[in-house]
């Protein structure tokens, strides 16, 4: 018990001295706790075919919370980055982001095959890059490689892909903005993360700057592309529910 204490009293002290990496580990659970509960709640404000998209909003920053909290104990415990909790958490909220897409563009005709295709991508490039990141100098940059083809055919789904057609051809003013702001979080929102993983010590980007500070932006980038994420598919939610109704009273 004595010790459990220090521990406590020790990870305070790391955040009241302005340790950056700790406090943005703090900043990001309570930042994703609240995300989860206003989208949880706001699922009331929509019609019916929005609500599984907001109650995906919800565990997405819902399930981070809770590795956010236990990420941000590990740091504070043993000052070193908790890779195998991050990782944890992209392989569930990462699928669950492609979940988004397929449930935005659901109600203009996206096929399970489009899902299907968002989740094999987002797990290979998940699965890859931990190996990468845990196998050792010597393969790093191979794993790595792998892991970007996974990242870029996602980008592709948006930008060209079925995503991207399904948008295109909905006519709807709120989806289509949508998309644009979501092309911006894919493409350099996500891109973090493997300008993260080429810092590290043998890949290509190694000594760019100190492997230390990785998790600081990792931190930021999380709470910006999770939340971020979010705010938008509630806003199509929004405004669609309010044009339904709209047409409903005419």
């Amino acid at each position: 018990m004595k010790s459990l204490f220090l521990a406590d009293i020790v990870g305070l002290e790391k955040i009241v001295n302005s340790d950056p990496v700790a406090i943005t580990f703090f900043i990001g659970y309570m930042a994703m706790f609240a995300s989860a509960v206003f989208f949880f709640i706001e699922r009331g404000s929509v019609d019916g075919k929005w609500k599984a998209s907001l109650l995906v909003s919800g565990l997405i920053t819902g399930i981070a919370a809770v590795h956010y909290y236990y990420m941000r104990d590990f740091y504070l415990q043993t000052g070193t980055s908790p890779t195998a909790f991050r990782y944890v958490d992209w392989t569930l909220t990462v699928p669950l982001m492609c979940v988004e897409f397929y449930l935005l563009t659901k109600p203009f005709g996206a096929k399970g095959s489009t899902l299907f295709k968002l989740i094999v991508a987002a797990l290979v490039m998940l699965i890859t890059g931990y190996i990468g990141e845990t196998s050792g100098l010597d393969n790093n940059v191979m794993w790595g490689i792998f892991s970007t083809l996974g990242y870029l055919y996602i980008v592709y789904e948006v930008f060209a892909g079925d995503v991207a057609k399904l948008a295109k051809g909905s006519n709807s003013p709120a989806l289509n903005r949508a998309m644009f702001l979501l092309k911006i979080f894919i493409t350099l929102g996500w891109s973090i993360y493997p300008i993260g993983y080429m810092v590290l010590p043998g890949n290509l980007l190694s000594g760019a700057f100190e492997v230390s500070s990785i998790d600081l932006f990792y931190n930021l980038a999380d709470a910006i592309n999770k939340i971020g994420f979010g705010l938008v598919i509630y806003s199509v939610a929004i405004s669609e529910t309010a044009l339904s109704r709209k047409l409903a009273k005419a």
